[in-house]
């Protein structure tokens, strides 16, 4: 076992407002995990494994080009959702896509979807900015945090707040006892993730195997009130982009966890028990997965802008028109308002609804209304590109 447990007590708690057998005093067992240092390196055995999924994230990542960014934005997107995914929260990608257009015009979107959107957030500033600090620190992860609970109901208590009380995963809502885990008391938290940021800047390990034993060790920590899934699972990509094997293209590792969740926890509480390589492979071999999905996928949406540009070139006479910018955009933005396409773009409205209306007239844009305010349009076929990112089909 990777960790002691502590005997505690959960007191009575006559006010707490809950079926009488929850307001007893009860005993439970909290994990208190070894530090990072313990860790063993990785064996043989896992060496090959490790190297051919790091591998495949290389390959993924073979030709980011600048240009190429809407397409970044794109698989970190679905690396978000996927993320949001793991944890319950069930909006699929259209749905989202379209909220967040609505959000971009100051329109109301349900919570749920106001979470995962703050999920991407959270990603991108992993990303872009924890990723790229020379050593990173408690306040980065604190900050990626904060951004990710932004939409939260109750952000105000613990968006960005490291818990100071005890939480714990599985069994009833009021107490801990009976429950599947018991994460470190709140005492331990803060020694506990100070190894965890020291681990993350030593490079001592191959990248990947650096990733998954932070993450485990995060899982196992537990320092939030909630997000610590979401979180942790941006810490992955911190590493993989600090680390320089994933510089401009996110493994879409959450995409093969939701559809192998089962699998997913039971690597973490063998990492917890003491079998390290066990879940090292699982990882591994989840990202391997997740990289050679992302590829195809990319693909995919690459000859879909090649048949719009296609299509396009019927009508959009000009080299230099808004619509060739607009198509190479589309992959970031699959749903996208007059506004931000100026933005995105860095044309005049009107270019840009000229430019709009050129793709409408060849089928790679799509009106969502009829309304002359407030119009959304969406990118034909590149939501349903989505449907083929599927890690639950077998691999050939």
């Amino acid at each position: 076992m990777r960790g002691t447990l502590v005997r505690a007590t959960w007191q009575y708690d006559p006010a707490l407002y809950a079926p009488p057998r929850y307001q007893r005093a009860c005993s439970y067992d909290a994990f208190v995990p070894h530090t990072l240092e313990t860790v063993p390196p990785v064996d043989l055995r896992l060496a090959g494994t490790v190297s051919a999924a790091e591998a495949a994230i290389r390959r993924l990542n073979a030709d980011a080009l600048p240009a190429l960014r809407p397409l970044a934005r794109l698989l970190l997107r679905t690396e978000a959702i996927a993320s949001s995914k793991v944890e319950g929260m069930q909006v699929d990608a259209r749905s989202l896509a379209r909220a967040e257009a609505r959000a971009d015009l100051g329109q109301a979107i349900g919570s749920d979807t106001a979470e995962i959107l703050a999920n991407i957030d959270a990603m991108q500033l992993a990303v872009d900015e924890a990723a790229a600090v020379a050593i990173l620190s408690s306040e980065d992860i604190v900050g990626i945090h904060r951004v990710l609970l932004a939409a939260a109901p109750n952000r105000a208590a613990i968006a960005g707040v490291v818990r100071s009380s005890q939480n714990w995963i599985g069994g009833n809502d009021y107490n801990p006892c009976g429950a599947a885990f018991v994460p470190p008391p709140a005492g331990e938290v803060g020694r506990l993730l100070g190894d965890l940021i020291e681990f993350v800047n030593d490079d001592s390990l191959p990248a990947l195997a650096q990733a998954a034993y932070a993450h485990a060790q995060f899982e196992t920590i537990h320092p939030f009130g909630d997000g610590n899934g979401r979180t942790g699972r941006a810490l992955v990509q911190v590493i993989l982009r600090r680390r320089g094997i994933a510089p401009a293209y996110v493994p879409p590792i959450s995409v093969v966890l939701a559809a192998h969740r089962d699998r997913y926890i039971g690597g973490l509480t063998a990492f917890r028990d003491g079998r390290e390589g066990e879940w090292l492979e699982t990882f591994a071999v989840a990202a391997a997965r997740s990289a050679d999905l992302a590829v195809a996928y990319l693909e995919q949406v690459r000859a879909l802008q090649a048949r719009w540009r296609e299509q396009a070139a019927a009508v959009v006479k000009r080299s230099d028109a808004a619509a060739w910018l607009l198509i190479d955009e589309l992959p970031g933005h699959p749903v996208i308002t007059t506004a931000v396409a100026a933005a995105l773009t860095g044309r005049s409205k009107p270019q840009v609804q000229a430019a709009i209306d050129q793709l409408v007239a060849v089928g790679a844009l799509e009106p969502l209304s009829s309304a002359r305010r407030n119009r959304l349009w969406e990118a034909v076929g590149l939501l349903d590109l989505l449907a083929g990112l599927d890690a639950s089909r077998p691999q050939r």
